[in-house]
């Protein structure tokens, strides 16, 4: 597969209609807020996570395709299945280490023998080799800094969520019905936001891609999965969210050809009436300044 070798710095513009884009567990899952500024938040995990699971669904079973972190995945198994791959030993007695030193612990790697689990899980994993990944637990397989990298996303404008009660026309349990008098009804609640407009920001390092075998098949991939990725993430608790704008700034060099806040600062989004609410993507527009663009300096409108 060819090598990166252009640097990449991209903004993604994804919009909620009535639903919830990223609810915060320690607020009762209402949706992240900043409270200083009122503008909506989601967070980078929030968006990896939807990547991971775009890359799951459609290239199950491909070889290299797989995720690392995964629901109800047991990470430290598929550590120690690297060091099988590898035909490593960790149970071996001390001076039998690879590198001839003393094995600290027994089934725990260590010296170069961390560096070829290291290898595999890139080899064998796209999150890994992506986004990069702890692995220092279990049998040790090191850590990986990874070469695409994500901002939180923010809302374009303040947000203002709205708390709705619903009803539930049954009980759990015979207990709760006769507490409920024969009713049968439970309330609770749900966090929605009207609408909103969400802005984040990417970056893409040929040099960390060249650590852990990121290759231009593997960004052409996470592109696709940018685009589709809500469509595959559908629930009645998100609502109605589709990806808008996926704009990315292709550098005609690995050290990039101008800054990326420079590059970022021409995607222009705007309210069209500042004093009205916005409750689709027509009450923006969006404008990327391409006069006096950097030479050297690519755009790609993804999406």
């Amino acid at each position: 597969m060819t090598e990166l070798k252009n640097r990449y710095d991209f903004v993604l513009l994804f919009d909620v209609l009535d639903g919830n884009p990223n609810g915060d567990p320690d607020a009762g899952n209402t949706p992240r807020i900043d409270s200083e500024t009122g503008h909506g938040l989601v967070t980078d995990v929030c968006l990896k996570r939807k990547v991971r699971n775009f890359i799951q669904l459609t290239q199950e079973k491909k070889p290299g395709l797989d995720i690392f972190v995964k629901e109800k995945a047991i990470l430290n198994v598929s550590i120690n299945e690297a060091f099988k791959a590898e035909k490593i030993d960790l149970n071996e007695k001390p001076e039998k280490a690879e590198d001839g030193k003393k094995r600290d612990t027994k089934g725990r790697a260590q010296g170069s023998e961390v560096e070829k689990g290291r290898a595999w899980m890139c080899k064998t994993f796209f999150d890994v080799r992506t986004f990069g990944a702890v692995m220092s637990t279990g049998a040790n397989a090191g850590q990986v800094r990874g070469p695409v990298q994500l901002t939180f996303a923010r809302s374009v404008t303040p947000i203002v969520w709205q708390e709705h009660a619903i009803t539930r026309m049954a009980v759990a349990s015979e207990a709760e019905a006769e507490k409920q008098s024969g009713e049968n009804r439970t309330m609770g609640r749900k966090s929605t936001v009207p609408y909103g407009l969400y802005r984040a920001h990417g970056f893409v390092s040929p040099h960390l891609a060249k650590q852990t075998g990121f290759k231009q098949a593997d960004l052409e991939l996470l592109f696709k999965s940018f685009a589709h990725m809500f469509e595959l993430d559908r629930s009645a608790g998100r609502g109605l969210m589709a990806m808008r704008r996926v704009i990315a700034f292709k550098h005609g060099s690995e050290l990039g050809n101008a800054s990326a806040h420079s590059l970022f600062d021409r995607v222009k989004v705007a309210p069209v009436q500042a004093e009205k609410p916005a409750r689709s993507f027509t009450d923006y527009t969006v404008a990327v300044e391409m006069a006096g663009l950097p030479q050297g300096i690519e755009v790609m409108d993804l999406v």
